[in-house]
């Protein structure tokens, strides 16, 4: 039986890998009455009198809605809300697992960035955080910043945030195995969507000296015909020498290669054509931009991929459980670029440099030391202070 035909199989007999259960105790009348009426009236007047108490007399604090539309689910593409629905219960399933975070799906019927800004900013006062998920480019910048505006709560975007911390801690192993510095190195970005661009916001943010944005239509330059307005914002950053081409010309005597497009687009032969012993992470999903094997053969010192089968595997569940355990126990408003980057160096601090190797340059998703290394610094990034005090439900 394969992975698939297994997770039919467990699908039918889970009917849902999430449940909610009863934390307070209703097997009297007195403990009813304290639960609910008459009881309930107190703190419900406290948080009229008190909003912000609703974070700690209610599990607001510790609360996650997971959104999505269910237009770019996976690998799946425009699927629909109900058929995005087991991927969310699977995303809810690791906030609790590796964050010890409660997460709950909202899959919104709608397409149109209005209803869903409106939907999720009317429910934000139930949630500690809302967590944005499988939401199709250039909507979801557009959903994730306005949003911001409006809720008081941590808005994340984890196709975005989660995949530029993570491919960013893996990027500072390599750079540490190489005996390089991010300034030095120039670097190509395949996949100008909701991942590539904030990949590529964060590393040229953390000092990277150059990079080249591609799409299908190759490199990303200023002036470029057709450009949405997130491709011409990342255009007037990027690429500076103007360069134009194929993906391609764009690899040639580049240091690094970043895929996060779709499968078998990169040869051998555009990774010889790189500089000497280049950094390739190939993260497409399931199948990579080009094999691991097929690109160490070709020259690469340091190769990662998104699966779980091969060395380095560059997965965001090193990132959003921890991000939002931190956020979270911080009682943060907001995910700050400080807060990533704080998550990014607690990720790739937690390999030494005894243990590191070309094929470990970041822990793998099971490392229990994650996800508390990450919420505490992340909580240290939200109050911009000491750890005195700090104190994780993980």
């Amino acid at each position: 039986m394969d992975y698939n035909e297994r997770a039919m199989v467990l699908h039918r007999e889970w009917q849902g890998k999430i449940e909610v259960t009863a934390r307070a105790a209703v097997d009297t009348k007195e403990a009813l009455s304290v639960a609910y009426t008459p009881g309930v009236a107190e703190p419900c007047l406290a948080i009229q009198r008190e909003p912000a108490l609703s974070f700690s007399l209610t599990r607001r604090w510790n609360l996650v809605a997971v959104v999505t539309d269910g237009t770019a689910v996976l690998g799946l593409g425009d699927i629909g809300p109900e058929a995005g629905m087991p991927v969310m219960e699977g995303k809810c399933v690791l906030f609790k697992a590796f964050g010890g975070v409660d997460a709950f799906p909202l899959c919104i019927r709608s397409h149109d960035v209005d209803e869903i800004v409106n939907t999720v900013a009317l429910l934000a006062g139930s949630f500690g955080g809302i967590n944005l998920e499988d939401i199709s480019a250039p909507r979801c910048f557009e959903i994730e910043r306005r949003l911001k505006a409006r809720c008081d709560i941590p808005i994340f975007h984890d196709d975005q945030h989660g995949t530029a911390i993570v491919t960013a801690a893996a990027m500072l192993g390599a750079l540490r195995l190489t005996g390089r510095t991010l300034a030095e190195q120039s670097a190509v970005v395949c996949g100008a969507g909701a991942a590539g661009i904030a990949v590529t916001r964060l590393l040229m943010g953390m000092g990277l000296g150059s990079v080249i944005l591609c799409d299908r239509q190759g490199a990303i330059y200023e002036g470029r015909p057709g450009l949405t307005a997130e491709k011409a914002r990342m255009a007037a950053l990027s690429n500076r020498e103007g360069r134009r081409g194929t993906l391609a010309d764009a690899m040639k005597g580049a240091d690094v290669f970043i895929g996060v497009s779709g499968p078998g687009i990169v040869t051998g032969e555009m990774i010889k054509s790189m500089k000497p012993n280049p950094i390739v992470f190939a993260m497409s999903n399931p199948t990579p931009e080009i094999w691991p094997a097929e690109a160490l053969k070709a020259g690469a010192s340091v190769v990662g991929t998104g699966r779980s089968d091969f060395p380095n595997q560059i997965n965001n569940v090193l990132a959003f459980p921890g991000v939002f355990r931190g956020a979270l126990d911080a009682r943060a408003k907001d995910i700050t670029d400080e807060m990533k980057l704080a998550a990014v160096h607690a990720i790739a601090g937690l390999i030494s440099d005894e243990e590191l190797s070309a094929d470990y340059i970041i822990p793998e998703p099971f490392d229990k030391r994650v996800a508390p290394a990450v919420a505490k610094a992340v909580f240290t990034a939200a109050k911009g202070a000491a750890m005195e005090g700090f104190t994780s439900s993980l």
